[in-house]
């Protein structure tokens, strides 16, 4: 569906206020910085701010919803035959590749780092991105694999799964706020990453397959509705 004007603008004012915030964050840091100069230095109200975005930490992190489920999304968007983890394992290689900000492998993660970890509410909100991002993750499992309320073999992938792309996350994080040059940090984070999604494939790896379309196949709604031979 196309863009209306409307939503455009309102898309606009968002990205506007977030990227005033950033370069506010970013300059003199997440506690030294109040919602009323990021109101003031975007040229809107404190109440407009608080329209878009529901806390200071939001603000922060702008792109949260999208991060919260981009493991899931990956799944979800899966190609025929690839299984949850060789899904996630493309996506993460072509972020990687790309330098694309998705799995926090990008231009200027050192300094974003440094701020999370001189504010606590920050680390606080951070981890609670962590937690919903395994969260929906584990439901995205469940529903494609049509698992019973009491399997808890989605959320045991689920866990393995943020687990690895987490310390990856955090190993490129510390390389970066070392100085080290980027281009070695993604060669060597593509070594370990390797390493990490064959070991999550020997195990888990089989696991969620999407199915090859068939001139026969049903949704599995349609399969459990369909009332057997007698």
């Amino acid at each position: 569906m196309e863009e209306g004007l409307r939503e455009r603008k309102k898309r606009e004012t968002r990205q506007r206020i977030a990227d005033v915030a950033m370069g506010l964050f970013l300059q003199r840091g997440f506690d030294n910085v109040t919602v009323a100069e990021v109101a003031r230095a975007a040229d809107v109200s404190v109440n407009t701010v608080f329209n878009y975005f529901r806390t200071k930490e939001d603000l922060f992190l702008d792109r949260g919803e999208e991060s919260e489920d981009m493991l899931a999304r990956a799944v979800r968007e899966r190609r025929a035959g690839e299984t949850a983890v060789e899904a996630v394992r493309r996506d993460f290689f072509e972020a990687l590749d790309t330098g694309d900000w998705r799995y926090g492998m990008s231009e200027g993660l050192d300094l974003f780092t440094q701020r999370v970890r001189e504010s606590v509410a920050l680390q606080s909100r951070v981890r609670m991105l962590e937690v919903n991002r395994e969260d929906r993750l584990a439901r995205t499992l469940a529903e494609e694999t049509d698992a019973d309320p009491d399997d808890l073999t989605p959320r045991l992938v689920a866990a393995q799964i943020c687990a690895a792309v987490r310390t990856l996350t955090r190993h490129f994080a510390m390389r970066q706020t070392a100085g080290e040059d980027a281009a070695l940090i993604r060669a060597d984070v593509r070594e370990h990453a390797e390493r990490a999604f064959d070991l999550l494939e020997r195990g888990v790896g089989g696991y969620c397959p999407r199915p090859e379309p068939g001139p026969l196949s049903l949704p599995r709604a349609a399969e459990r509705s369909t009332p057997a031979p007698r």
